[in-house]
């Protein structure tokens, strides 16, 4: 079973990805438009839709920057920053060990 933290993790975790390039340098929000995925001039511009098909993650309905999935940028912009402390705390233990060691 989940902790109700580890819940909110995954549900963030997948609302994020929709937006965020995979593997293949694609964005499952844009679906199958070439231009969205392909084009320097588009593939930057992150739209947030009303509501998304549940298995592919494109995006459907009314597409703006305001509304519930203006929440998305917030937990990016969360999961930057953990990302960030994260490295900071490996970078300090791995250079307390090489000091310890010296």
């Amino acid at each position: 079973m989940m902790t109700l933290w580890e819940v909110a993790g995954e549900l963030s975790r997948r609302m994020t990805n929709i937006f965020l390039r995979d593997e293949k340098g694609r964005r499952p929000v844009f679906g199958n438009l070439e231009k969205f995925q392909t084009d320097p001039h588009w593939r930057e511009l992150v739209l947030f839709h009303e509501y998304f098909h549940g298995d592919s993650g494109a995006g459907v309905g009314a597409s703006h920057q305001t509304g519930w999935t203006g929440i998305v940028t917030k937990l990016i912009q969360q999961s930057g920053e953990s990302g960030k402390r994260k490295q900071k705390q490996r970078d300090s233990a791995t250079a307390t060990v090489a000091a310890l060691n010296s």
